[in-house]
């Protein structure tokens, strides 16, 4: 499981890669919706869950992944990109877990990541 203390920020980049990697973990009726990489690693959101990817070891083929479902959401919060600002920001506050970050560089990917969340919890 990723160590939320050391890793609660994520620079997020469009990578549909990410998304390959998740068909198996997926239930039905659960639909990919945006896929990212923050580095090395990678953050895949459904219409369930959050899943951040941990790429291990020197090859990178040993993975693990986090499943926070949006259920485990207590808050959030959006902030949009000001006038020096490139990225918009999207705080989720998981029961459990504390607060985690997530910085986009679309508005319109995190505005949609935001109405499944606050979908699954108001």
């Amino acid at each position: 499981m990723i160590d939320f203390d050391v890793h609660s920020e994520f620079s997020l980049s469009s990578d549909d890669s990410f998304a390959e990697l998740v068909p198996g973990l997926l239930i039905e009726g659960e639909e990919v919706i945006g896929s990212y990489s923050t580095g090395r690693d990678g953050v895949v959101f459904t219409n369930l869950r959050v899943m951040p990817i941990d790429v291990q070891g020197f090859t990178g083929k040993k993975r693990d992944f986090t499943s926070i479902p949006y259920k485990k959401v207590t808050a959030y919060s959006v902030e949009t990109a000001g006038t020096l600002d490139a990225d918009v920001e999207l705080d989720l506050v998981i029961s459990g877990l504390g607060k985690v970050k997530f910085r986009f560089y679309n508005l319109e990917e995190m505005l949609e990541i935001s109405r499944y969340i606050a979908k699954a919890i108001l």
